[in-house]
């Protein structure tokens, strides 16, 4: 089948919907962006066409959901624009909150340099606020205070409107909580945009300022915005409306972290004289692809509805593929990616399909990635999985690297307040909000108050003495990390510290599962080995011979500790094949892709396994599980196997497999769509020895 390659929108380098929405700038505006329609383009072309027409680039706000998309739309600008994309305001939706509350927090009893705490530490401060109840229950209720603060609710307002003795409790500790936050002077993820919001909506001096600052805001992603945020958007555009919001309700798929239609649906509510522009034309994918995704959306309601096209010709037909199982599936992959690897190079043509990159497997859940792993290794394909968790990502290694960054910076408050609370030691958050306040008055970091003579007017002198055993402790073990030089003194140096803080025993007082805290005490090793390898001397190489390598102290490698957290993320692009859920690949494209486990039960996920599902709301989970279907199938360029199961795993057992409802709906040709690919595979290297031995035959005859 032809395939053309992508075009150029237009002349002016935008079709004439892109152009409408560009040139619009005088309201509200939303640009209803299909997939694949160019919309990073049309916002960054906006920014540009914002400036020609007198706006200064620290009036204009582009608000991103994630910090990959905000480098890319900061890239392109300045690409577009050139020295005055350094004015414009670029980044997330929490990241300008973070801006608003170190400005402006002061009013809401927040200081500058207030705390921002990841997910562990919130569980951990739950935990605290709980009772020091059990991980999973502490998570639980986490998810519950996360839902109650993006729907824009504060402790008390939780409490007024709980259902049921459950809901009562978590409001209960969603109020400890929120004093325990106050007394660290700390924000968790959520309260970067609901602290926002309340600065905006309860002082209007800082509203004033904000709307005044922005003459212009732009919103990507806009479907996947909350209640908060939309809430967030109006209060910072104000009557004027001059913002414009790209999204399309058809890619709508966090429905479960928050997000929800209704803030499309009240767009023309709220602002009567919305321009809406459709952005039909996708400049990504062949017609046959595309044909499968409009079919695929088709029986969901419409908000505003809209077909895309492409120009790109009919390309290959999408194929679906029946497997045995899970294992036979992995091999039918691996198949296909060398088959259109080896078809490539039999064409001629192996630029187009030479890149192990071109290449990804999508999949409902993470745990669906592993048989593919394991065949990729076996073929030795390069592959990596995305949206995994970085190794210095995990609690118990976050653990031990705010000991180390404190070691180094004594004055990082938020590495304080996680070593001093992990393990244990006696010291409550009461004891911790004093100090907090006490530095706050002197200006000084919570490690400097606790040898200020003046500590002993505001707290007791137990709790002072607590507070300065660990800092004592804390210089001692700067001490000693400077005088520790070599693998073998750094392994004993860090065998030594966690026996003295008793970490292991920690770890397994903080899991219900023996198992898990096996295997994060085992993680805990790793890092140690590392970090000591790091130090440099005699150490064994990969080989398994010895080495000698430039010595460093422990505490030259600990000052590195900065770093650890990006060594996942200097991977560049590599050229290797990517796994990756559906959900962490909205956004991308790839020009091949499979899409794995398309059954019943797992996409759609469980809809009639839901205890006390109504028809309404297992309606709505349908309608968003289609979207997750839509979405996969849009991120192909080029060519689409889509991949069912015979029989699958459910828990230790087999069970009979059915294939989606979502297969029947793209309405594929039946006919043209079943293949085996390592037949195919089979028929290709066969041809493709034959072509070799018949040039080689050849090149012998004109030689002679």
């Amino acid at each position: 089948m032809s395939f053309s390659p992508p075009a150029s929108p237009a002349p002016s380098g935008l079709n004439l919907a892109q152009q409408e929405a560009v040139n619009y700038m005088h309201g509200p505006c939303l640009v209803l962006a299909g997939a694949g329609s160019g919309k990073t383009r049309v916002i960054t072309q906006k920014i540009g066409r914002l400036i020609q027409s007198g706006l200064k680039p620290e009036q204009i706000a582009a608000i991103t959901f994630t910090n990959k998309a905000a480098a890319e739309m900061r890239e392109r600008a300045k690409a577009l624009i050139g020295k005055q994309a350094k004015g414009v305001l670029i980044c997330t939706f929490h990241a300008l909150g973070v801006r608003m509350l170190r400005q402006d927090g002061a009013v809401l009893g927040l200081k500058p340099q207030f705390s921002i705490l990841d997910s562990d530490d919130v569980t951990s401060i739950i935990k605290d606020a709980g009772g020091s109840v059990d991980a999973a229950t502490a998570r639980q209720w986490q998810w519950t205070i996360s839902a109650w603060k993006n729907s824009g609710l504060n402790a008390e307002q939780a409490a007024a409107q709980a259902n049921g003795s459950e809901e009562e409790l978590v409001a209960s500790v969603m109020a400890r909580y929120e004093e325990r936050l106050s007394a660290y002077q700390s924000v968790d993820f959520d309260d970067l945009v609901g602290l926002p919001l309340k600065l905006l909506r309860e002082h209007e001096e800082v509203r004033n300022k904000w709307q005044a600052a922005l003459g212009h805001v732009l919103v990507d992603e806009y479907q996947d915005t909350n209640a908060t945020q939309y809430e967030v958007l109006k209060l910072l555009v104000g009557e004027r409306g001059r913002f414009t919001a790209v999204g399309d309700d058809d890619q709508s798929i966090y429905g479960w972290r928050g997000a929800t239609l209704d803030n499309l649906k009240k767009l023309p509510q709220d602002y009567p004289n919305l321009k809406v522009v459709k952005l039909e034309q996708n400049y990504r994918s062949t017609s046959a692809i595309l044909r499968a995704a409009n079919n695929v959306i088709g029986p969901n309601p419409k908000l505003f509805p809209k077909t895309l096209f492409s120009e790109l010709g009919e390309g290959d037909p999408v194929r679906v593929v029946d497997c045995d199982s899970e294992e036979h599936e992995a091999e039918r992959t691996v198949a296909r990616i060398l088959s259109l690897r080896a078809e490539g190079e039999l064409l001629a043509v192996g630029a187009q399909h030479k890149a192990w990159k071109d290449f990804c497997v999508l999949y409902r859940a993470n745990h669906m990635a592993k048989p593919f792993e394991k065949a990729f290794r076996k073929a030795q394909i390069p592959y990596k999985v995305s949206g995994g968790q970085s190794f210095f990502d995990r609690a118990e290694i976050k653990d031990l690297c705010s000991w180390m960054v404190l070691m180094v910076n004594n004055d990082n408050n938020a590495a304080f307040i996680r070593a001093i609370k992990t393990p244990k030691r006696g010291i409550g958050h009461t004891t911790l909000g004093a100090l907090s306040n006490f530095g706050d008055t002197f200006k000084l970091s919570l490690f400097e108050s606790l040898f200020s003579h003046s500590l002993g007017s505001v707290l007791p002198a137990k709790a002072v003495g607590s507070l300065q055993e660990f800092g004592r402790y804390l210089n001692d073990l700067e001490y000693r990390a400077k005088r520790t030089v070599g693998a073998e003194d750094a392994r004993v140096f860090l065998t030594d510290w966690l026996k003295e803080i008793d970490y292991e025993k920690h770890l397994y007082e903080g899991e219900d599962s023996e198992k898990v805290a096996a295997a994060r005490w085992s993680n805990v090793m790793d890092f140690c080995d590392w970090m000591a390898q790091r130090c440099g001397g005699q150490i064994d190489d990969t080989s398994g011979a010895t080495v000698e390598k430039p010595t460093k102290t422990m505490l030259e490698v600990v000052q590195t500790i900065a770093l650890l957290s990006t060594i996942s993320e200097r991977e560049g692009d590599q050229d290797v094949v990517t796994l990756s859920t559906l959900h962490a690949s909205k956004g991308l494209e790839w020009p091949h892709v499979v899409l794995a486990g398309v059954n019943e039960g797992l996409l759609p996920f469980k809809l009639e396994d839901e205890d006390g599902s109504n028809a309404d709301s297992i309606a709505v989970r349908l309608q968003e599980e289609r979207r997750l279907m839509y979405v996969g199938i849009t991120r192909a360029q080029r060519t689409l196997a889509v991949n069912w199961l015979r029989k699958r795993k459910k828990g230790r057992d087999m069970i009979p497999g059915v294939p989606s409802r979502f297969i029947a709906e793209m309405g594929l040709d039946q006919t043209t769509i079943k293949e085996d690919p390592r037949e195919k595979l089979k028929a290709l290297r066969a041809e493709f020895a034959k072509k070799s031995a018949d040039a080689l035959a050849a090149a012998a005859a004109n030689k002679f």
